[in-house]
C-alpha cells in the first residue's frame, strides 16, 4: 500500500480534540466536586445557624416563662432578630451555592456531550480509514491480478515464440 491515506491528518486532529473534550470534562466534574462540597459546607454552616436560633428562642421562652426582667427580655429579642439575620443570608448562600452547584452541572453535560460528539468524530474516521484500506486492498489485488495475467500472457507468447524458432 504505497499510498497514504487523506484522510489521516484529519484523524490525528479528530482524536487531539477528543483528547482535549476528555480533558475539559475532567477539569468541569472536578469544579462540579468542589461547588459540592462548598455547598455541603454552606448547609451545615446554616444548619448550625438554625439549631442556635433553636436553642435561642427555647432559651427567650423560658426566660418568659420564669418572668425574667423586661430589659433582659428586650435583649434576648434583638439578639434573636439579629440570629434571624444570620440565618436569612446563611440560607442565601446555600441557595446561591444551589445556583452555581447547577450551573457546574450543566457545565458537566455540555462536556459530557461535547466528548461524545468528539468521540463520535473519531469513529466516522476510523470506520472511514477502514473502507480506505478495503478500498486500497482491492485495488492492490486487481494490479496484482492484472500483472500475474500480463506475465502469463507475456510466457505463452515466448513459449509459442520458441515453439516457432523450433
Amino acid at each position: 500500500m504505497g499510498k497514504k491515506n487523506p484522510l489521516e491528518q484529519l484523524a490525528i486532529i479528530k482524536a487531539k480534540k477528543l483528547e482535549e473534550a476528555e480533558r475539559i470534562l475532567r477539569e468541569k466534574k472536578k469544579k462540579l466536586s468542589i461547588e459540592e462540597e462548598k455547598l455541603q459546607k454552606v448547609k451545615k454552616e446554616c444548619d448550625e445557624v438554625k439549631k442556635h436560633k433553636t436553642d435561642k428562642l427555647e432559651q427567650f421562652r423560658e426566660a418568659l416563662d420564669e418572668g425574667e426582667r423586661t430589659d433582659k427580655i428586650e435583649q434576648m429579642h434583638l439578639y434573636l432578630k439579629l440570629v434571624e439575620e444570620k440565618l436569612k443570608v446563611s440560607e442565601k448562600k446555600v441557595a446561591d451555592q444551589k445556583k452555581q452547584v447547577e450551573k457546574a452541572e450543566e457545565e458537566v453535560e455540555k462536556g459530557r456531550e461535547q466528548m461524545l460528539k468528539r468521540q463520535r468524530d473519531v469513529e466516522k474516521i476510523k470506520e472511514h480509514k477502514q473502507e480506505w484500506e478495503k478500498e486500497m486492498h482491492l485495488e492492490m489485488e486487481k494490479e496484482e491480478a492484472k500483472e500475474a495475467d500480463e506475465i502469463g500472457s507475456t510466457r505463452y507468447i515466448l513459449r509459442k515464440h520458441r515453439k516457432r524458432k523450433e
